[in-house]
C-alpha cells in the first residue's frame, strides 16, 4: 500500500477522520497536537490553508476533512517527510485539495505571492539549538530543533503569507509563549485567542494554541483551558469530541 515499507514506516488510522496516515518507525510521529491545533483553527468552508512544517502531512489531511472544499498547501523542508507527506495525500484521495511542497520557510516568498491564504497553521519545533535531550531516532530532532528556521522567521512566514482578513493558528510549548508575544507584538501581529493545554486540571499547561491576525486589531480573549485527561484519569469528553472518539474502543 503506497510501497510501505513496514521495516521503516507504520500506517495508523485516524478513524474518527477517515484518514490514514504513513509515519517513520522510528523517527517523529505526531501526538495529540495536530488534532488540537486543527480543531482550534476551524477552518472554514473553501477556505484556502497553509500549514508550515507539516511532517507527515496530519494537520493538512485534517483541515481537507474538516472544512468542506478547502484548499491545503503543506510545506516541509526534510525529504523523507515530505515524500511521506505526499504518499499519505494520495492514499487518502486528497490529491486535487492538498499539495506538498518540499521547501524551508525561509524561501517560501520564492515560491508565493503575498497574502495567498486565509488561513495558516504551524506546530513549529519548540526546541532552541542545544536545549533539550538529543534523540537517537533519525528525524527526530529536525522536527523538535530549530534547524534553518527560527520561532521569529515562521511567524513572519505566517504573516506574509496570510490576508489580512485570514487567521494564523499556532500551537506550541508554554515555556515560549512570552516570545511568541513579544515576536507577534515586534511583528505586529495582533493575538485574538489563547488557549492552554493541561494535561489534567491538577497540571501545569504544557502546550498553548493562539490564533493571530495582521493588519487588524482586537482585544485577546482567553479561552476556558482545555484538559486532555478528566479527574478519572480516562481522556476527557473533549478530547474524545476532537479524536471523534477514535480513542474509545
Amino acid at each position: 500500500m503506497q510501497n510501505l515499507n513496514s521495516d521503516l514506516e507504520t500506517l495508523d488510522e485516524l478513524s474518527g477522520y477517515d484518514l490514514r496516515i504513513i509515519q517513520p518507525r522510528h523517527g517523529y510521529r505526531f501526538s495529540v497536537d495536530p488534532l488540537l491545533l486543527a480543531d482550534f483553527a476551524g477552518v472554514r468552508d473553501g477556505e484556502s490553508c497553509a500549514d508550515l512544517g507539516t511532517g507527515c502531512g496530519v494537520i493538512a489531511l485534517l483541515l481537507a476533512r474538516l472544512g468542506q472544499n478547502s484548499s491545503v498547501t503543506a510545506i516541509e523542508f526534510q525529504q523523507v517527510m515530505a515524500d511521506i507527506a505526499a504518499r499519505n495525500v494520495v492514499l487518502n484521495g486528497l490529491t486535487e485539495r492538498v499539495c506538498i511542497v518540499e521547501d524551508d520557510v525561509l524561501s517560501l516568498k520564492t515560491h508565493f505571492p503575498v497574502d495567498s491564504f486565509d488561513l495558516v497553521v504551524s506546530n513549529p519545533p519548540y526546541r532552541r539549538p542545544g536545549t533539550g535531550k538529543i534523540s537517537p531516532r533519525a528525524g527526530r530532532d529536525e522536527a523538535r530543533h530549530e534547524t534553518s528556521a527560527t520561532l521569529a522567521d515562521f511567524l513572519a512566514a505566517a504573516k506574509y503569507l496570510v490576508k489580512p482578513s485570514g487567521r494564523i493558528c499556532l500551537i506550541y510549548h508554554t515555556c515560549r509563549l512570552a516570545e511568541l508575544m513579544a515576536q507577534a507584538a515586534v511583528q505586529k501581529l495582533a493575538p485574538l485567542r489563547l488557549r492552554m493545554v493541561h494535561g489534567n486540571s491538577s497540571m501545569d499547561a504544557r502546550m498553548f494554541m493562539i490564533e493571530l491576525a495582521k493588519g487588524r486589531a482586537g482585544e485577546l480573549k482567553v479561552e476556558p483551558p482545555l484538559m486532555v485527561r478528566g479527574e478519572d484519569g480516562g481522556y476527557s469528553s473533549e478530547k474524545l469530541r476532537i479524536y471523534r472518539k477514535v480513542e474509545e474502543h
